[in-house]
């Protein structure tokens, strides 16, 4: 049974028997729910300094580590309930780490759940009132699988990419400047009809054989990937709404490794063992702030269509689903599939693919619905084609900014530009 049909009554003791921590590895963001922009932040490196949140620098005070059953951040201080009051509404610091000390002890729950919930307690990081503020301090609060402001995501700034984000993984994510079309670039990005990414195989094989080694394929150079050869695209749709942007569109994809006739397959960042297809993909886009990693997105491609959708806010879930993997792009993206038209839209949020009124259909059960009808789209500008282009000089967001202020130095691999 999905964690998220679980009664309220049993979640903390299900939460607590499926207890791990997030997939990625590393040090960590830890991002709100409601804006991937906004971090988990300590106030400074002392015993008893407040846990905020601020906007996303990745400065070290914004670089948690999941081990041991407890959230480190500066290497030796934990994530600490004070005075370990099993209230609602207490408030976070950070403490010396000090085993079996019970204030310190946290689980993740990443199974499209993405609760940090305080071991054996019942109780939940929670942002408190809702408030996006810098400075507003997280509270614990009674679980709920219905509260928005007990999502927490984590994840990485798109300028401190690790070589790869989960262990096990086919390529890497600090892909540096050069292409290749024999890259292993597992990052992809999503920004405008001229400026996306697809998943697709390392070599010539299926969707369905290949999809945890899916590799990007891109329109921009300059990010490190293999480039979408001119001609492979025959039409490109774009949509912006207010809660996700979408690409839709045809080709022949056989040039970029997909066999001719295959039917293809879904990509996600979950897959079965939440894990995601392909393991360790990471996406990210301008469309909702410079450089911000989407949580949840969901692709398909075969060898003549393709769609993709990456999802922002608290409804982010909910409307890039990732469990209609045989239902493919028109029923789970209705849009706009024409060939030879190129075009950029302003439009709404689609139905949640699935959902029906106040039922929610299950991939396997007859009949089988009908797709819902795309939503409302206007504002569209033309193109006369979309290829292979540079990207555009680097800009210095706001990100960048606030980094260089905290004065954060590291030596990496040369990111990717916007």
């Amino acid at each position: 049974m999905p964690l998220l049909s679980l009664p309220l009554a049993i979640l903390a003791t299900a939460l607590a028997v499926t207890a791990q921590t997030p997939a990625y590895t590393g040090d960590l963001l830890i991002e709100t729910g409601n804006n991937a922009g906004k971090c988990l932040t300590a106030a400074s490196n002392s015993n008893g300094a407040a846990v905020t949140i601020s906007t996303c620098t990745g400065a070290d005070a914004q670089k948690w580590k999941f081990e041991g059953g407890s959230v480190k951040v500066f290497g030796s201080k934990c994530l600490d309930v004070i005075d370990g009051k099993n209230v609602n509404g207490q408030k976070l610091q950070i403490w010396t780490c000090a085993s079996g000390n019970k204030n310190q002890q946290w689980y993740y729950t990443p199974w499209g759940d993405n609760h940090l919930a305080w071991t054996d307690h019942g109780r939940c990081m929670d942002l408190t009132d809702g408030k996006l503020t810098d400075g507003n301090r997280p509270q614990i609060w009674d679980c709920s699988n219905k509260n928005a402001n007990q999502i927490w995501t984590v994840g990485y700034m798109y300028n401190q990419l690790p070589a790869t984000s989960q262990s096990g993984q086919y390529g890497t994510n600090n892909c540096g400047t050069s292409n290749s079309q024999s890259s292993k670039c597992q990052t992809g990005w999503i920004n405008a009809v001229d400026d996306f990414c697809l998943w697709g195989p390392p070599e010539k094989s299926t969707i369905g054989d290949s999809e945890q080694r899916g590799v990007a394929y891109c329109t921009k150079r300059g990010r490190g990937t293999r480039l979408i050869p001119d001609g492979t695209l025959k039409g490109v749709h774009f949509v912006k709404t207010p809660d996700y942007v979408q690409i839709t569109g045809v080709g022949d994809f056989t040039k970029i490794n997909v066999p001719g006739g295959d039917s293809g397959g879904e990509y996600d960042p979950h897959g079965p063992d939440n894990r995601g297809n392909p393991v360790g993909a990471l996406l990210y886009g301008n469309s909702f702030g410079n450089g911000l990693q989407y949580h949840e997105w969901t692709s398909f491609l075969s060898d003549g269509e393709f769609c993709i959708r990456a999802c922002t806010g608290p409804n982010a879930a909910r409307n890039c689903q990732h469990i209609y993997d045989v239902m493919g792009c028109y029923w789970n993206m209705p849009a706009n599939y024409d060939s030879g038209k190129f075009e950029s839209c302003k439009g709404d949020n689609d139905e949640p693919m699935g959902v029906y009124g106040t039922s929610t259909w299950h991939q396997g059960v007859k009949p089988t619905p009908a797709a819902h009808s795309a939503a409302k789209s206007s504002s569209c500008t033309t193109y006369a084609t979309i290829g292979q282009s540079n990207l555009r000089k680097k800009r210095h967001t706001s990100f960048e900014k606030a980094h260089r202020a905290h004065n954060v130095v590291e030596a990496r691999a040369t990111p990717a530009p916007l």
